[in-house]
């Protein structure tokens, strides 16, 4: 796997529930794409066209690659499934980035699981994915596997092996933070930072003391008080993203079900981890080392150590580890 770091320090909180200014700071928080939005400028000046724009990506990524919505693009190919396709270049980088996360991982990320995701009962938007529900049948085994899938850029054609369902929900709302916080950092001259969930990428000028960002085990919104341990870090560039067996969870005839899948079982990932994030050179580096973290298990602190990958590993019972340089937990 090849992926850069970015460097850590000890910062403090910056975060506001509305637009409002802080110290030089606007931020704004709201919902989309099932998830918890925050936009935060360093110009307060920027922050209603910011917000605008943002909305605008928001929309369009989910239009184009939702496996939720029957008319997005990514569910509309499903009738020419082994066939080649014309996509539009948003589907085709949005595919192109799951092949990377998978070619880098060995398959840890994999773009195919979207199948057995429906299986173990994430088959709608999580908001309407039943907490209890009975016992089902699955017939677990592989998932089909990102080689059998065929993109020719070039030529702009998407190529989906017959029976495949294509999952790009982790890295595109990862490439869609980075791909934001750049491109605003560009068009209004200040520092933009961007988070989708647990998937943060900054761009253009920090803070003096970097962007604070508090890093902790349960969901929730950054002015409310965290439960369990958390971490404060100052991330100056690059990206950062927490993968969890914890936020998206459901239960099933007394089974715990959650949505980070072992390509290799075809089911949830059987992990001594609860929450793992990651700091890189990109959000999607990031998010697709915290995700592989979580497939691999006990393997991942040497993975991440291998790979000088500043990390932080929670156990189910809440034990921490820190590795690569991740600060000390306050």
């Amino acid at each position: 796997m090849t992926m850069t770091m970015t460097s850590l320090a000890a910062g403090r909180t910056v975060a506001d529930r509305s637009v409002t200014g802080r110290a030089g700071l606007a931020s704004c928080d709201w919902s989309a794409l099932g998830t918890q939005v925050r936009l935060v400028v360093t110009e307060p000046s920027a922050m209603v066209e910011a917000r605008a724009e943002l909305e605008r990506r928001l929309d369009l990524l989910d239009r184009t690659c939702s496996r939720f919505r029957p008319d997005s693009e990514l569910r509309r190919l499903d009738d020419r499934r082994g066939a080649p396709v014309p996509v539009s270049p948003l589907l085709a980088e949005l595919v192109q980035v799951g092949l990377r996360a998978a070619r880098l991982t060995d398959g840890d990320v994999d773009p195919t699981v979207g199948r057995a995701m429906e299986a173990i009962g994430y088959d709608r938007t999580f908001a309407l994915v039943a907490a209890q529900g009975p016992g089902m049948r699955i017939v677990a085994g592989p998932v089909p596997g990102w080689r059998g899938i065929n993109l020719d850029a070039e030529r702009g054609l998407l190529t989906v092996p017959a029976g495949v369902i294509v999952d790009l929900g982790a890295t595109a709302k990862a490439w869609a933070a980075d791909d934001a916080a750049a491109a605003l950092a560009e068009r209004f001259g200040c520092g933009v930072l961007v988070s989708l969930g647990g998937d943060l990428a900054v761009a253009g000028s920090a803070p003096a003391d970097g962007w604070s960002v508090r890093v902790q085990d349960a969901v929730g919104h950054p002015d409310q008080a965290p439960p369990g341990p958390t971490a404060m870090i100052a991330l100056h560039s690059g990206g950062l993203a927490t993968s969890s067996v914890t936020a998206r969870r459901w239960v099933r005839g007394g089974d715990a079900m959650h949505h980070v899948i072992d390509p290799r079982t075809g089911m949830p990932a059987r992990t001594p981890w609860r929450t793992v994030s990651v700091a890189a050179a990109s959000c999607v580096d990031a998010n697709t080392a915290s995700t592989s973290a979580i497939v691999r298990g006990e393997a991942a602190p040497g993975m991440l150590r291998r790979h000088h990958l500043p990390a932080r590993l929670v156990t189910v019972e809440g034990t921490v580890t820190t590795v690569a340089g991740w600060p000390a937990e306050s």
